[in-house]
């Protein structure tokens, strides 16, 4: 018999996702959690769990810090999170640190349900279509930050995060170029796939997503 357990802090998202996971099966069990303590309360006395679905903005804590220690305190169980942030950098980190999958909140009860049983199969559930997500601008919502977060935990290669991190500096394309011993054309081209990474358009977003992700440069050069 499945076991489940919801950790969310709205009543009414965790109650409709408490009554949606009882149709993955008969007889499965889904317990619920409103805060992250209280989740791990559950998980020390409930025995094991095949599957924790975990809000990624709960109350008291960094929700990537949650994330990060569910997966070393119980490395064995699956962490799937739910969340409203489902712009590509959040994806890749969720995923970078160890969740078995991210599902958006987004979804249909039927899409979520498909998410679910996709983990519980053993496998790995991110949203298809990211790149067709809309721009960052001022008005994005995402996660807050609360420790430096390395280039690579939101995807980016070590020169990409150099050439970024030049571009926090103010440094035009020729100058990064000059300064890491590059061509113009190639830097064009880490720029543009930094862009692509971060899920932006132009260098005013890429400068915004760095503050918004509190992007830590420190170990770049």
């Amino acid at each position: 018999m499945l076991k489940l357990l919801v950790v969310e802090d709205h009543a009414l998202v965790r109650e409709g996702l408490v009554r949606l996971l009882g149709q993955l099966e008969p007889g499965v069990s889904v317990l619920e959690s409103p805060d992250f303590e209280s989740a791990l309360n559950v998980l020390d006395s409930a025995g094991e769990f095949d599957l924790v679905l975990l809000d990624l903005a709960l109350p008291g804590i960094d929700g990537f810090a949650g994330l990060d220690i569910l997966r070393r305190r119980y490395p064995a169980m699956p962490v799937a999170v739910v969340s409203a942030f489902d712009d590509v950098p959040t994806i890749t980190r969720v995923l970078n640190l160890g969740a078995s999958g991210f599902i958006p909140k987004a979804f249909s009860g039927e899409a979520l349900l498909s998410a679910v049983r996709e983990v519980l199969d053993g496998n790995i559930f991110r949203p298809a279509g990211q790149s067709a997500a809309p721009t960052l601008d001022a008005e994005t919502p995402i996660p807050p930050v609360k420790n430096g977060v390395r280039p690579d935990e939101v995807g980016l290669t070590d020169r990409q995060a150099q050439v970024l991190a030049l571009m926090v500096r103010g440094l035009s394309n020729r100058e990064i170029a000059d300064q890491l011993g590059l061509s113009e054309g190639t830097v064009k081209i880490h720029a543009t796939a930094v862009f692509k990474t971060l899920d932006v358009s132009s260098r005013t977003q890429a400068l915004v997503a760095v503050a918004r992700y509190g992007i830590d440069f420190e170990s770049v050069f």
